[in-house]
């Protein structure tokens, strides 16, 4: 048991290490193409990149990624995936794809990491603040506007113990508003290797990420955003083999968190 916690020392000294070595190419990469790239394409390529290595890199995490032809270049969506680990985040960036995240205030302070978020203009979020929660619905409207899908974790939080929670519908009322497309993502496994509470690498686990069919506007374009909600979730609920149980009602803030 103690080669765990110190795997995992091994493992987070490597992320703080190769992100300092990595930034610096990011803000390059910047530099280069921000000036003809309007939407950071490359940017996030990189970025996809630079946590992929974390997995890739990794012999303990067997990441399986299907469906990835489900996205249609060129269509802008809103991305909705269940949370049940920080290690969400890094799996979600091996589809290669392009999207911003919508991610708490706080990883925006993260030395290096954070700062590469900034860079990508990913757009941040202060939970329980109102005129916050404004800010993000405005700044992921303009974003939908501008031709980048937006990748949201709806449940708003990691799971505390890998079931899916509620949905707060601010991912469905962009997708609403915006007239786009809803991609359903289907994350597996990464609460096994990595609670929600703690840092300690759980071992070898096997993990995916299934990108679902796309659930065209024309489909949900008279539902209310709270419907949407129900529908979407319950569609995750069958997916990850969960009981069909009524779910008690999310609060009305509607957000969604990077980790």
């Amino acid at each position: 048991m103690l080669l765990r916690p110190i795997y995992s020392t091994l493992f987070w000294a490597f992320i703080v290490v190769s992100s300092l070595l990595l930034f610096p190419v990011a803000v390059l990469v910047w530099l280069v193409t921000a000036p003809f790239d309007r939407r950071l394409r490359a940017q996030h390529q990189f970025t996809c990149f630079w946590a992929s290595l974390y997995t890739w890199l990794n012999p303990a995490w067997r990441v399986r990624v299907q469906g990835v032809e489900h996205v249609r270049p060129g269509v802008t969506y809103v991305m909705v995936a269940n949370h049940q680990s920080l290690l969400d985040i890094l799996v979600l960036f091996r589809l290669f794809v392009h999207f911003k995240w919508v991610a708490k205030a706080e990883l925006f302070r993260i030395v290096c990491v954070g700062w590469n978020m900034s860079l990508n203009r990913y757009i941040r979020l202060r939970r329980g603040d109102p005129g916050s929660i404004k800010q993000m619905m405005d700044d992921a409207e303009r974003t939908l506007a501008e031709g980048s899908s937006l990748m949201i974790f709806p449940e708003g939080t990691r799971s505390p113990d890998g079931h899916l929670k509620a949905f707060k519908h601010g991912a469905f009322t962009l997708a609403l508003r915006g007239r786009v497309p809803l991609l359903p993502i289907v994350v597996e496994g990464t609460s096994n290797a990595l609670p929600k509470r703690g840092f300690i690498l759980q071992g070898q686990h096997a993990i995916s990420v299934r990108v679902l069919p796309e659930i065209p506007y024309a489909t949900f374009a008279g539902e209310s955003a709270e419907a949407l909600t129900d529908r979407i979730h319950a569609l995750f609920r069958r997916e990850l083999g969960e009981p069909d149980a009524p779910e008690s009602p999310a609060p009305a803030a509607a957000h969604g968190e990077r980790a």
